[in-house]
């Protein structure tokens, strides 16, 4: 191994490490934390949450955190087996060895590596429903279902995954230096294509939605789109409580594809005043324009990976540092895919706070614009009933919070809300 193959496997190592010891740590932070504050409630909730539904949350809370402990572990030793410990080695001359290294090779390379971690993950998603889940209350999927919709995950991410992935390699093969930024706008395209057809057709392959039928609710969102100059397809409202007792409300598509959905949940649960402020305050993500600077950042960092990836696809240190041998004969490009696929978020993980307090201050600006469209204690009375019938804990730990959190705390946003109130 030369000088800079062991120096990429010191750095990796030292970069995983890091990783798994600060997300240990600050779970074990949340866990103490919450535990600790689980005997009283906030003095802001004294009046809206009773004792037994803050230690509800406060325990289902350490139980996804634990949960959440054990699957760091196992994930990062499966990426060191993988990586360093030969794995992919392996399962690239096994691969090219049957089918050779050419498209179908490389693409049955990706594909058996991300089958691997998926199947890693699965005991994990179906311990969180049928066991966390189900022991709060909060699971209504039954275990068809839940395979059903592993299934169909499946061939539609193979159907959607595949042909990229061909599209992407031939680019890596034939397009020269440059390929990346040929790649990047076929990302560009194919992301902005999902965000137009996913409300119409892919949505609908795992829910069901239906038109709003409250006539008095329907006129009051409608009122509200007008005063905020929103423009959607449709209202819906989606039956969110075919699997679980979560409630949410969200806009989702692009331009003219733009609709709104309402978890039928969610619909059951908050006065018309509330759903109101809820979705006014999803309309302020809108108007304050973070979607489209959001996509702006996503399609700014994809760029630079993927010159990334054009540059260290021809850096043999890249392949050996992670326990790759590539083939003197050329066509390492699926390796190449695979390897940056499985190192990119130990070394991203270290931004996470960045991306989290961008998005809490998006969340504090939707806050202030709900505030300006409507009763910001209407607002307050639906984040209550929500952090409530969620078991949202009120009491994280304050530096988990600000690593992980994409909204901010409860008793800070409610104190902000109240004081536009005053």
């Amino acid at each position: 191994m030369s000088n800079f193959n062991l120096a990429f496997s010191v750095v990796f190592v030292v970069a995983l490490i890091g990783m798994v010891g600060t997300k240990l740590w600050l779970a074990s932070r949340q866990i103490r934390h919450v535990a600790a504050h689980r005997k009283d409630v906030p003095v802001q909730f004294l009046q809206t949450i009773p004792l037994a539904a803050h230690q509800r949350a406060a325990d289902y809370t350490v139980e996804r955190t634990r949960l959440t402990m054990v699957e760091v572990v196992i994930s990062a030793a499966l990426l060191v087996a993988l990586t360093l410990l030969g794995g992919i080695q392996q399962i690239e001359l096994a691969v090219s060895g049957w089918l050779g290294r050419g498209y179908v090779g490389q693409m049955a390379l990706v594909a058996i590596v991300v089958t691997i971690t998926g199947v890693v993950d699965l005991p994990f998603d179906y311990i969180r429903h049928f066991v966390i889940e189900e022991k709060f209350g909060f699971n209504r999927m039954t275990k068809k279902l839940f395979f059903l919709d592993l299934v169909k995950g499946i061939v539609l991410g193979a159907a959607i995954g595949l042909p990229v992935l061909f599209v992407t390699l031939w680019l890596m093969n034939q397009a020269g230096a440059l390929w990346w930024l040929w790649a990047w706008v076929l990302l560009v395209a194919f992301q902005m294509l999902v965000l137009i057809l996913y409300p119409t057709f892919i949505a609908p392959l795992f829910n069901k939605f239906e038109p709003l039928k409250d006539e008095a609710l329907r006129a009051r969102i409608e009122n509200l789109m007008s005063r905020t100059g929103f423009a959607a397809k449709g209202l819906f409202v989606m039956d969110g409580s075919r699997r679980s007792a979560h409630g949410n409300a969200y806009f989702t598509g692009f331009g003219a594809a733009k609709r709104i959905v309402f978890f039928d949940t969610l619909l059951a649960r908050l006065s018309g005043n509330e759903i109101e402020a809820v979705l006014a305050h999803e309309l302020g993500h809108f108007k304050r324009r973070h979607v489209i600077k959001r996509l702006i950042v996503t399609f700014v960092l994809s760029l630079v990976m993927l010159a990334l990836l054009g540059w260290l696809t021809q850096c043999v240190w890249f392949y050996e540092g992670l326990g790759v041998r590539p083939s003197l004969l050329g066509n390492n490009n699926g390796l190449a895919l695979v390897l940056f696929m499985l190192a990119l978020p130990v070394f991203m993980f270290f931004v996470t706070p960045l991306g989290s307090l961008s998005s809490r201050k998006h969340e504090f600006e939707a806050d202030a614009f709900a505030a300006s469209q409507t009763d910001p204690r209407d607002l307050v009375n639906a984040l209550v009933k929500l952090y409530e019938d969620n078991a949202s804990t009120l009491t994280p730990d304050p530096l988990y919070s600000a690593f992980y959190a994409s909204h901010p705390p409860a008793s800070q946003r409610i104190e902000r809300l109240m004081q536009y109130a005053a």
